[in-house]
């Protein structure tokens, strides 16, 4: 029984294929430094991330599996599911052994629930476009935070950039304590302190004090209006949680509590 010790990165799982071939022995185990180790094993090896042997691998499995085959891989590594390192694994050896392209061979086991994994994250990527629900900072900046099962925030990024092009946004992970800053000229890669007490990084709500003058009264419009197009009769709780998650709910402004808006006048 073997084991291999790497970083938990992509990279450095790539680098992992390329020592087995090297090396002639392939894992039963892909660990990351700190897992507990089996009670018995033959040889225990430790990666050491490559980048140039990480290339090579890549550029092997381009003449071996589709375009969209490579995406389904470093999508579906997004997941972070526990396993996820070591059925990658497989499917690459799986890919680079076989004389024939194995991307739709779903008698596989291993390209059927990579594909399924792939399926659940691509619509994770899809529910992060749907209901983000950007705040108006005092300084002009959009923030929007969310909690989304899957890390599929990096693959949202490109379509903010280009529907928010003219516009300066924060999109936040709440759960992963990170996220991606536009400044109208590119995009940079954020986080903060773990025991930051900002409060728009605890609730994911920008407090009234740096909110803009006028984002308070959109909001108050904006849950009306979702309020008064509601038809009760038609109403479907358990269709509207299949369609928009519960966990997303405390990110959307509709769902927050309607105060009633006031809006003063002068005679």
């Amino acid at each position: 029984m073997n084991v291999y010790i790497y970083d938990k990165t992509f990279d450095g799982l790539l680098t992992a294929v390329f020592d087995a071939y090297f090396r002639k022995t392939f894992p039963d185990f892909l660990l990351s430094e700190g897992d507990a180790l089996p009670l018995f094993y033959d040889e225990l090896h430790t990666v050491v991330t490559d980048e140039e042997k990480a290339a090579r691998v890549w550029r092997g499995l381009q003449k071996k599996v589709s375009a969209s085959a490579l995406g389904c891989l470093t999508q579906s590594w997004l997941s972070e599911l526990p396993n996820i390192g070591m059925l990658i694994f497989r499917y690459i050896r799986k890919a680079i052994d076989a004389p024939r392209s194995i991307e739709t061979n779903f008698g596989d086991p291993d390209v059927l629930q990579l594909a399924q994994i792939w399926k659940k994250v691509d619509g994770e990527r899809v529910h992060l476009m749907q209901f983000v629900r950007f705040q108006k900072a005092a300084d002009g900046t959009f923030f929007a935070a969310f909690e989304p099962q899957y890390n599929a925030l990096p693959l949202t990024i490109q379509h903010f950039k280009d529907r928010f092009a003219d516009q300066k946004w924060i999109v936040y992970d709440m759960k992963r304590r990170y996220g991606f800053y536009y400044d109208l000229q590119e995009v940079t890669t954020i986080s903060f302190d773990d025991d930051s007490k900002a409060a728009h990084l605890i609730t994911g709500m920008l407090d009234e004090s740096l909110m803009d003058e006028n984002e308070k009264i959109f909001q108050k419009l904006w849950k009306t209006y979702f309020k008064a197009i509601c038809i009760k009769e038609r109403m479907n709780p358990r269709k509207h949680k299949q369609d928009m998650p519960v966990r997303y709910w405390k990110y959307l402004t509709e769902k927050q509590k309607v105060v009633p808006l006031q809006i003063k006048t002068d005679f």
